[in-house]
């Protein structure tokens, strides 16, 4: 086989004569990696929504139309609309030569005659699938540069405010993203200390590797080792292959530890040990692997607090917090809380062709005036089902009907029989209770931390 043979790719051939498909699959499957054929063009949308194809060969004729060649030009107009990116090559006889420089007008690549010399058609085809993988990857490069221009312009992505507080968390990530600084983000559950850790990352000298996220909340303490450190092949009953850990494959890049706060002891002695000799040992190996990367964590809790009632190692804290970034709650920057909301009434009127849409004054004051426990994950959550349930064009206050309007210290009975409602509320006094810390507020609610993390996505708090 040929280094022109290797190239081939993935080929598919639609023509509605038997001895032509199985005459091509013969001589090209021994060229291609997959050859597919069919006789009938009407499964051809089926067959580009299953499949990804480097050179489609398609039939200017079919039995229901013998001459005119319609037909093929018809379905070849199909596969340029369903991928602007096909290479498609049609097939036709002698006599049709017309109709297929009509085809090459209307988008395909080349035609071959039939019957073909084997030579020729293997040569056309590798010719096509070249021009196939370099259509992919000047699409890749403009993809790149639409990244490119969009992060020069927006360095901070969807991390929205202007607020004294945001504007600070700015300026701390401008100063420390193109070190290697290790970095704590602070903050209660909903305020977006993931979009700041990507907007370090985003203006590393990283940004081109991988942003490898781990939820240390949700790793059963017996796969944490395995998650983040990897296995060998047999290292325990499960390991039935190797696997590379979470270090590993954010090697060169940026690793986030999130809720890095509900760490065990015994856990946090095993991170202190890898954070200190920058290399991981996968259960079940004896080899040491070298790992390079930048370290972000964030927690909700409070970790000074913490290690004085001997929950947090201050060795740890002090490997991973060169630098602490703050991210103040919602109530602390009501003056952000417009421009949130238009940013998502934006965004969530694209998703629902609602582009109509647009909030009220009335409707931005309740939405100030709210105290907002569950940050800016909960507003999101309010402006996308006012988008949906609104029926007027401009959002009013009462549209946003179902937030809790009571003082986050208010005591009272919850003034409701709906249990939805009623489960909320709970859930938000046992958050206020203990200052966003998951692991205490879902042991009061006699519920595991999955059970409640789902209740918070459920009620977008």
């Amino acid at each position: 086989m040929t280094m022109i043979d290797k190239k081939l790719g993935n080929i598919l051939i639609v023509d509605d004569d038997e001895d032509i498909l199985l005459a091509a699959k013969m001589l090209l499957k021994r060229h291609a990696k997959k050859v597919i054929i069919e006789k009938n063009p009407k499964k051809i949308p089926f067959l580009l929504n299953n499949d990804t194809y480097d050179v489609i060969l398609l039939d200017m004729n079919f039995v229901e139309d013998t001459t005119t060649g319609k037909e093929g030009i018809y379905w070849l107009k199909e596969i340029i609309q369903r991928d602007p990116q096909a290479v498609v090559i049609m097939i036709t006889a002698f006599g049709g030569v017309e109709l297929a420089v009509e085809a090459l007008k209307e988008g395909a690549t080349d035609f071959v005659l039939k019957p073909w010399q084997n030579e020729k058609l293997i040569a056309t085809i590798s010719a096509a699938a070249q021009l196939h993988s370099s259509r992919k990857e000047v699409n890749t490069l403009k993809q790149a540069k639409q990244t490119l221009v969009r992060d020069l312009e927006q360095p901070f992505g969807d991390m929205l405010g202007e607020s004294a507080g945001m504007k600070n968390v700015k300026g701390i990530i401008q100063k420390v993203a193109k070190t290697d600084a290790n970095i704590l983000i602070l903050g209660e559950n909903g305020t977006g200390k993931e979009l700041v850790a990507r907007a370090l990352h985003k203006q590393s000298a990283r940004t081109s590797k991988d942003f490898i996220g781990v939820d240390m909340g949700a790793i059963a303490e017996t796969l944490f080792e395995s998650e983040l450190f990897g296995h060998k092949k047999g290292a325990f009953t499960d390991a039935k292959e190797d696997r590379i850990g979470r270090f590993e494959i954010a090697n060169k890049g940026t690793l986030f530890l999130d809720e890095i706060g509900n760490l065990p002891l015994n856990l946090q002695a095993k991170l202190l040990a890898v954070l200190q000799n920058r290399q991981v040992v996968p259960l079940g190996s004896s080899r040491a692997v070298p790992i390079d990367i930048r370290l972000i964590c964030a927690t909700n809790m409070p970790i000074q607090e913490m290690i004085e009632n001997k929950e947090f190692r201050q060795d740890l804290l002090y490997r991973i917090n060169t630098v602490e970034i703050y991210l103040p709650p919602l109530r602390e920057r009501g003056e952000d809380i417009p421009l949130l909301a238009r940013h998502f009434l934006k965004s969530y009127g694209r998703k629902y062709k609602r582009l109509d849409k647009k909030i009220s004054s009335a409707a931005l004051t309740k939405l100030q005036r709210y105290h907002w426990p569950g940050n800016v994950r909960e507003l999101q959550h309010a402006i996308e089902r006012a988008v949906i349930m609104s029926d007027e064009a401009l959002i009013q206050p009462d549209d946003f009907f179902f937030l809790n309007q009571k003082s986050p210290n208010d005591n009272a009975q919850v003034n409701t029989l709906n249990l939805d409602e009623m489960e909320k509320t709970v859930i938000e006094k046992a958050l206020q209770k203990y200052n966003g810390n998951i692991s205490k507020a879902a042991k009061e609610l006699g519920l595991t931390r999955a059970s409640l993390y789902r209740r918070l996505e459920k009620y977008g708090i």
